[in-house]
């Protein structure tokens, strides 16, 4: 289930979003995709304690090392968009607002 979610613009990059969405919580792993292996991100969530399982960028000169098994886990999170895409409204976004899109 879904912890937190933020509406931004379109052609806002959802990395830009990671410290809010673990603001307030304290998880023990972040479990990302490639889109979230910044400096930026490993290092926040070093700083926090928090894990980071998220796989090295294929630009990156020096790879990371990660955990794939749990790392098969982001499949659930896979799995939740894929659901909440069912509806139709939500997958087009018809609402006018935020406020009407996350009701």
């Amino acid at each position: 289930m879904p912890v937190r979610a933020i509406i931004t613009e379109g052609t806002r990059a959802d990395c830009s979003q990671s410290p809010y969405l673990i603001e307030g919580i304290s998880p023990k792993y972040l479990l990302a995709d490639r889109a979230y292996d910044t400096d930026k991100i490993i290092k926040d969530t070093a700083e926090k304690g928090i894990i980071p399982f998220i796989p090295s960028k294929k630009n990156r000169k020096i790879k990371r090392d990660f955990d794939k098994n749990l790392y098969k886990f982001r499949h659930l999170v896979e799995n939740m968009f894929l659901k909440i895409k069912q509806w139709r409204g939500i997958y087009t976004r018809y609402a006018k607002n935020s406020a009407s899109f996350l009701a």
